[in-house]
């Protein structure tokens, strides 16, 4: 069984918040164990994230501020499995997700 440290996603959002960030490859159970959201603007944000299988994912963050110029960091050990996915967006484009974590094949 292989294990791999590895960045899963780093995006600047989608002011849609329903986009795919990442999905689980195949065979594949992941462990995500931090998210850096970033807004660079001069102005506030507001963000929106979820986990689980496509259609029925759990809300981690709904419609959470982030001031501007700022990072919120959110420290978590969540096990995925195969083709689960990980959602978000942002009422801006200057927001920016960083997902790290393992990969387990």
């Amino acid at each position: 069984m292989a294990t791999t440290t590895k960045v899963l996603s780093r995006a600047a959002a989608s002011t849609t918040t329903t986009t795919v960030l990442y999905t689980v490859p195949a065979s594949t159970t992941t462990v995500v164990t931090n998210i850096a959201v970033t807004n660079t603007a001069s102005s506030a944000a507001t963000f929106t994230m979820g986990m689980g299988t496509a259609g029925s994912n759990t809300a981690l963050h709904t419609t959470t501020a982030i001031a501007a110029n700022s990072t919120i960091y959110i420290d978590l050990k969540q096990v995925l499995a195969t083709t689960n996915t990980i959602t978000g967006g942002a009422s801006a484009v200057t927001v920016n997700f960083h997902i790290s974590g393992v990969e387990i094949a």
